[in-house]
């Protein structure tokens, strides 16, 4: 079978239509990790006019620090729940979706608004709304005998953000499960129900199997989310309080470099954190995909 090919009336034209996504990617994301990566070797002095190298100084004090280690699990249970969160939820309002005859579209619109929202706003919104002092929800819990207060309770706090956190990407994931659950046939369905299947049963026999590409996709995106997107709801939110309760790994580069101009240390923190996405992708890749069923 013949294939189309593409021809070009130029040979330099291919790299000159993507050249500008290669310039930004150099300008934008391969010159600040190589920097990133040149100060995790290195020490400034107090007045930032010299700098002297120190090796492996900074990664080996990052594992002996309680603080870090502790930012690590925090932000390991952060990651889990706000990926399971997000996605179930996502899942589930996916399916009932996906059942409605009349009214889905305005349903799925309705349903995407909150992608649009910028994580600043979206800590902001849950920030007024678990308020103390003003908001809806605390006065709520009072009535089941609840105190709550976020800037005093370290596990509130975290509550909050993954609350946010989640809030923010159950759109995304919504758009995703509704697409998949879409191209289900339905006469998949249809003769699991003729051999006396329940919906339950179809669901998780049928329709989830054939989701497992999506989802896979989608726990890769939602990883990399919470390790790096979520710093702008943390920092609205608790800013990394009380007593670095939701400090996490992510906000801890900023803290420990732009607030306590700590570079050294902080760029070490940058690269061990990408190191451990592409461990966690890799291993996803790795072992997880060969789960999915294409």
């Amino acid at each position: 079978m013949d294939t189309k090919r593409t021809v070009f009336p130029s040979q330099g034209l291919p790299y000159l239509l993507v050249a500008p996504q290669l310039i930004i990617t150099i300008i934008f994301f391969i010159w600040p990790a190589g920097q990133a990566v040149k100060s995790s070797f290195e020490r400034e002095d107090p007045f930032g006019l010299s700098t002297s190298f120190v090796g492996l100084q900074h990664y080996l004090r990052l594992f002996q620090e309680p603080a870090y280690l502790a930012s690590v699990g925090r932000t390991a249970l952060f990651a889990l729940a706000v990926t399971l969160i997000s996605m179930g939820l996502a899942l589930v309002l996916a399916t009932a979706v996906n059942r409605l005859i009349r009214a889905g579209t305005t349903y799925s619109t309705m349903l995407l608004w909150p992608y649009a929202v910028s994580p600043v706003v979206a800590g902001i919104l849950w920030w007024f709304i678990f308020n103390s002092s003003t908001g809806i929800l605390p006065y709520m819990l009072e009535f089941f005998g609840m105190r709550w207060d976020h800037q005093l309770n370290g596990a509130h706090a975290m509550i909050l953000i993954i609350i946010a956190a989640s809030w923010k990407q159950i759109s995304y994931n919504f758009l995703f499960f509704l697409a998949g659950l879409q191209s289900v046939p339905q006469s998949l369905n249809e003769a699991a129900a003729i051999d006396g299947a329940g919906p339950f049963k179809r669901f998780w026999t049928i329709v989830f199997p054939l989701l497992s590409p999506t989802t896979f996709f989608l726990m890769i995106v939602n990883l990399n989310y919470t390790m790096f997107d979520t710093f702008g709801v943390i920092d609205a939110t608790t800013a990394g309080g009380p007593n670095q309760a939701t400090n996490t790994l992510v906000y801890k580069v900023y803290t420990d470099g732009y607030i306590g101009l700590n570079l050294g240390s902080s760029s070490a923190q940058s690269v061990i954190l990408m190191l451990f996405v592409i461990v966690l992708t890799v291993i996803q890749f790795r072992y997880v995909e060969r789960r999915v069923q294409y």
